[in-house]
């Protein structure tokens, strides 16, 4: 038996054949695991309180180490390929046992925790853990039940994560040291070789995009937020195009930042905190998140200041992906309960690393779909292990490393929500302007605010409108507050001739990357790119 701290649930580390022989820390609040994670210095304090880690080699996500176990139930439902990369049960059950063996002797940290605010579709998390930090981590990023309600907790999945038990690529027959392994049928993930913490947070994404449709549940990497009339909105995009950012609007309210699900009664957020990039933060363009960073919140990777050990949000030294992880309530406007009613307007986020999109353009319901297929956008620097500087990738439903299913099921969803609730659909490019990256620069926080607020606003429904030739695009040629020259990103190059070339260049990988979706409505395949 494993010597406990605190209260421990009656469903003990035992039901997942873990014969845990050390100390045990049971659902520990933040202090306890602040004290811990210094004490066995694993992290630092920062000056703001909050605890500072570095997480080695891994400083972001590991795509080609994640794997999801081939079980007869998983068979034919699981969209394999480059992302859901089959694992055999045999496989799977060999590194289960390298965990476990790992962590016999090991003090762990256990977190009892949900994912998703909507009880009727919520899943009971248990998250055991070798490192204190990712303990905090995990308390933060999940949403917390009442600590009287923990003594009976049963989880529905168990995240076991050990960043120092390393695999054998050759023997157990993977990529590499590194793993994240999921298993449907055993209710369970092994995350082993990685100290990056996202990997525990996104694999239970991962686990509620195979689990939600099934109940006529939309799961989406969106962040949502809402204003004072109660109208909601959503912002879909892949990491590094401003979905934090741009939700934490003091003008309106957080419901959340990353994952949601769209059911038949409105949004709710699957976390209870808030996962955000923190590179070149600053206090003036952001201030909800900067303010968020105290005592009990996580940095990531964040470099100090060696004498006054002020967090350094410029220096990207150690890599562009920083990160702070802090619970919701630590957003003044927050949301709580994080639930949301129908959304009004639904916006596709797009950080375009090559100049080409108009940084506003409003979606027709087969443009809209199409969008949401193709998830255009540019992978950013850091945030997956390879990646050095952006580039353009398509990945669907703005999700692809994350979901299980085919994307039209997704996209399926989506239509058939937007379409019953009349939502307004909407593309923003957050990314270049003035020629691609290396020439032109990023547009400015401020004019893309203005676009949002605009948006949500309703300033935009009347203004004068231009369709792009080739795209077929209909953008905004006036915005309150953004300059008119940056709305016509044709009009921003210094060689329009360049422009013309790499705009068609663009419009044919878009359709290279749509011919594999060959079940798509006529009408949804007609609303891409012009190529003629």
């Amino acid at each position: 038996m494993s010597r406990e701290k605190v209260h421990a649930s009656r469903y003990g580390l035992d039901t997942i054949g873990l014969a845990h022989q050390a100390t045990a820390f049971w659902n520990s609040p933040p202090a306890t695991l602040v004290v811990e994670a210094l004490r066995r210095r694993e992290a630092t304090l920062a000056d703001n309180g909050a605890l500072v880690a570095l997480t080695g080699m891994r400083t972001g996500r590991s795509p080609r180490d994640k794997f999801v176990v081939k079980e007869p139930e998983t068979e034919s439902q699981v969209n394999w390929g480059k992302v859901n990369i089959p694992i055999p049960p045999e496989g799977f059950a060999s590194l289960r046992d390298k965990v476990y063996h790992h962590l016999c002797y090991e003090d762990v940290f256990v977190q009892d925790l949900h994912a998703g605010a909507d009880p009727a579709y919520r899943l009971n998390v248990r998250v055991i853990t070798e490192l204190a930090w990712h303990s905090l981590f995990a308390r933060q990023l999940f949403i917390r039940p009442p600590r009287d309600a923990t003594a009976d907790f049963k989880p529905d999945f168990t995240v076991v994560c050990a960043p120092n038990c390393l695999a054998d690529p050759q023997r157990d027959r993977i990529n590499s040291e590194t793993f994240v392994v999921i298993s449907f049928s055993r209710k369970l993930v092994l995350i082993g070789g990685t100290r990056y913490a996202g990997e525990m947070k996104k694999s239970i994404f991962t686990v509620l995009n195979y689990v939600l449709p099934a109940e006529g549940v939309l799961s989406m990497h969106c962040a949502a937020n809402s204003g004072h009339a109660g109208d909601t909105a959503l912002f879909f995009g892949l990491s590094g195009t401003g979905k934090t950012t741009l939700s934490a609007d003091p003008r309106r309210r957080l419901i959340g930042d990353d994952e949601h699900g769209w059911s038949d009664d409105g949004l709710f957020n699957f976390e209870g905190g808030c996962y955000a990039k923190v590179i070149r933060l600053s206090r003036e363009y952001e201030p909800e998140i900067y303010n968020a960073i105290r005592f009990g919140a996580v940095l990531e990777n964040v470099v100090l200041d060696r004498e006054t050990r002020t967090p350094r949000y410029d220096d990207d030294s150690i890599t562009e992906n920083t990160r702070a992880a802090f619970p919701l309530e630590f957003i003044d406007n927050a949301v709580e309960p994080p639930l949301g009613g129908h959304p009004r307007h639904v916006i596709f986020l797009t950080c375009d690393a090559f100049g080409l999109l108009p940084p506003v353009a409003r979606l027709t319901h087969a443009q809209a779909m199409y969008h949401f297929l193709s998830g255009y956008t540019a992978k950013i620097a850091g945030t997956e292990a390879g990646v050095t500087e952006p580039e353009a990738t398509f990945s669907a439903c703005f999700a692809a490393p994350f979901i299980v299913l085919e994307p039209t099921r997704y996209a399926d969803l989506l239509g058939a929500r937007i379409a019953r609730h009349q939502s307004h659909v909407w593309l923003v490019n957050t990314g270049w302007t003035g020629g691609p990256y290396g020439e032109g620069h990023r547009i400015a926080l401020p004019v893309t605010r203005a676009i949002i607020t605009a948006i949500l606003n309703g300033d935009l429904d009347d203004a004068p409108y231009e369709r792009d030739p080739v795209f077929g695009l209909d953008f905004a040629r006036a915005c309150p507050d953004a300059p008119a020259a940056v709305l016509t990103p044709r009009s921003t190059w210094k060689n329009t001739q360049d422009y013309d070339a790499k705009r068609r260049e663009l419009a044919r990988k878009f359709a290279e990357n749509f011919a594999q979706f060959t079940a798509a409505p006529a009408d949804v395949k007609a609303a891409g790119p012009a190529l003629a």
